[in-house]
């Protein structure tokens, strides 16, 4: 019989750690979290009650070190092991390490976990237990009739070594760069393909399992809203799915985790065909990362249940009734408007209000680096009906004050408050059509300047009485001129203490102005960097990041045209066949492939002409701003 768990490690970081650590608190267990150099403070080590350094930055050489992960926990005095997601939550090797070294796995025995590692192996697993499948396309032999065509890696996960081609003559480089996305992701070059289907919908089942031959189907979920085929915002119960439909997915995840007997959490995806035909697309051997929908749903902690089970409990014969809908918006840091591109730095405030869930690694202060997924918070709202529920997260996103680092957060409240999604029209391919006009410039940000000026004008609290007493608000005097910059546009404020063309100053304090705009009394919340490089202002009206316009700019602060520098920190891991200086290029032309963030990114020529400089080798750290090439601009006939 396994023994009580009493004290846990999880063998991850960020968000997921602090909700595991959440659970095992409640049920008394001690925690034990594992950290690399740069999370030496993160939040996940400060939520536990002890912590053991992995030497090192990177996932390679720290969080996917099984051998160090168990020295962590037999050190500690741990007694069972929680990997989370990502990281090693789908290594069979690690999870028979972590038992064969004494400890609780929590998690589906190893040899699920083997069956269904590869994508390849197991769909044939599903075909032989009956589940539904698209028939696979051997590249070698595709055909125009066989467009278009998804590539995916067999060992990946999370949209790495994904593409989609649309063309024959694309397929053989597209081949080339997923199987090396995919060695670099998993170390598994193995890519497949099958058709790709055009507007199809991504419905998954939840589903537990315990040792003694119970398994629930734990409703739907809808997970449709992806960019880079990874998850950005999702829901349960999946909506508008026929009984018939939704009865079928419930009988093929069982008949999937039956197939391999199964214990645990663990999720099978399906793709849902316009016309509403389901197909397996995978199982994921974990927790996912949307759990907190089906928890608010079903009224479920899903990690206390992991842990009964892996102590030997039975679950009930049949799961409580579900109630209510969930919504769970995924906060990146990251800039969609620019190809997703991750962001780097401090997040000096994460301030989400409203009744709504926010399972987050992070707190205001805290630094997101390099070498991580760029999630910054899974935000959950659970209502009576789906439409009070997207209403409520909408409502609450769009009144967060996030400072530091450009989120997808308008992205989000645009997607939850899009006609499309309200009537639940979902597709995966919903930002191909809509990602321009959700990305549009930010409101006006006029006003927000104004707010900034007479914040900044303000006295300090701390100021002498005379000046608070006889400061701005009470002395007229000659307009004061203020420059700033917001989302690539420049605003000049001419502000005058009391009088402005279309606003009332009713009051201003360092972190608070409030103006009466067009007839109706708004508040501005304010504040500034450490550095003072950067004012936020809040509002119902949005969210404004400005940058005060030095008075007298330095004229040394300039970049040789035609430079292409890092947008962000991250490694060089690929340069262009045959590129050297010397070599003609075309404007737009992939010239090299930086990775941050467990993203790729691709850095493209600006213009046409003659590469005068390469700087960048494949496996060089670069910083943000360095200079990777030089592309000399071929005059204009």
């Amino acid at each position: 019989m396994t023994p009580q768990i009493s004290s846990l490690l999880v063998a991850n970081r960020g968000e997921i750690a602090v909700r595991i650590f959440r659970t095992a608190r409640e049920l008394g267990l001690a925690t034990v979290a594992v950290h690399s150099d740069p999370d030496a403070d993160a939040l996940h080590v400060r939520a536990a009650d002890a912590a053991v350094r992995l030497p090192g930055a990177a996932p390679a050489d720290t969080y996917l070190r099984g051998d160090l992960v168990i020295k962590a926990a037999l050190a500690a005095g741990a007694d069972a092991v929680h990997p989370g997601y990502g990281f090693l939550s789908e290594n069979a090797d690690f999870a028979r390490q972590v038992q064969d070294s004494g400890l609780t796995w929590i998690g589906p025995p190893p040899e699920a976990i083997e069956a269904m590692a590869s994508k390849t192996r197991a769909k044939e697993l599903m075909r032989a237990a009956g589940v539904p499948l698209l028939d696979p396309v051997d590249p070698a032999t595709a055909t125009p009739a066989d467009l278009p065509l998804l590539l995916k890696a067999a060992a990946g996960g999370g949209g790495r070594g994904m593409r989609v081609v649309r063309d024959l003559d694309a397929l053989k480089e597209a081949l080339r760069a997923a199987s090396a996305e995919a060695v670099s992701a998993f170390g598994d070059g193995e890519v497949f393909a099958e058709p790709y289907v055009e507007r199809g919908r991504h419905v998954e089942v939840q589903i537990l399992a315990d040792a003694h031959g119970t398994v629930w189907a734990l409703g739907t979920r809808d997970c449709s809203l992806q960019r880079r085929h990874q998850k950005v915002i999702e829901e349960a119960p999946a909506p508008g799915l026929p009984d018939t439909l939704r009865e079928s997915l419930h009988a093929a995840a069982v008949a999937a985790a039956r197939a391999v007997s199964y214990r645990g959490a663990g999720t099978v995806e399906f793709l849902v065909t316009a016309d509403g035909r389901p197909y397996f697309l995978e199982m994921n051997t974990r927790l996912q990362v949307e759990h907190p929908v089906t928890e608010a749903v079903f009224g479920l902690d899903l990690v206390a249940l992991q842990l009964r089970v892996a102590e030997g409990a039975a679950l009930p014969l049949t799961p409580p009734q579900p109630t209510g809908h969930a919504v769970e918006a995924r906060l990146y840091a990251e800039d969609p408007a620019q190809d997703w591109r991750p962001q780097t730095g401090v997040l000096h405030t994460l301030d989400i209000p409203g009744q709504v869930r926010i399972d987050t690694g992070f707190t205001g202060g805290d630094t997101v680096g390099i070498h991580y997924d760029p999630m910054l918070a899974k935000v959950v709202a659970h209502a009576p009906t789906r439409a009070e529920a997207v209403r409520a997260l909408a409502h609450a996103l769009a009144g967060a004050r996030i400072h530091g680092l450009t989120t997808n957060r308008e992205l989000l409240v645009g997607s939850l408050r899009h006609p499309e999604f309200g009537a639940a029209q979902l597709d995966t391919g919903f930002y191909d059509r809509h990602l321009a006009a959700l990305t549009e410039t930010a409101p006006d940000a006029g006003t927000a300047a104004l707010a900034a000026a007479l914040a900044e004008a303000a006295p300090a609290p701390d100021a002498p009485l005379a000046a608070r007493l006889g400061g701005w608000r009470n002395v007229r005097s000659q307009p004061q001129t203020r420059r700033y910059t917001s989302a690539g546009s420049e605003y000049e404020v001419q502000y005058h203490p009391v009088d402005h063309p279309g606003v009332r100053v009713l009051s201003a304090e360092r972190h608070l102005v409030t103006l009466e705009v067009d007839g109706i009394r708004r508040m501005f919340h304010v504040k500034r960097n450490s550095n003072n490089t950067e004012v936020y202002v809040d509002s119902a009206l949005g969210a404004h990041t400005l940058t005060p316009v030095p008075r007298f700019p330095d004229p040394q602060d300039r970049t040789e045209p035609g430079s292409l520098l890092a947008p962000m920190p991250g490694t060089v891991v690929r340069v262009a066949d045959g590129l050297a200086p010397g070599s003609h290029v075309t404007a737009g032309q992939p010239l090299l492939w930086l990775e941050a963030m467990k993203m790729e990114h691709r850095i493209l020529a600006p213009a046409s002409g003659t590469l005068t400089a390469l700087h960048a080798v494949t496996g060089q750290q670069v910083e943000f701003g360095a200079l990777l090439a030089v592309v000399q601009e071929e005059p204009q006939p």
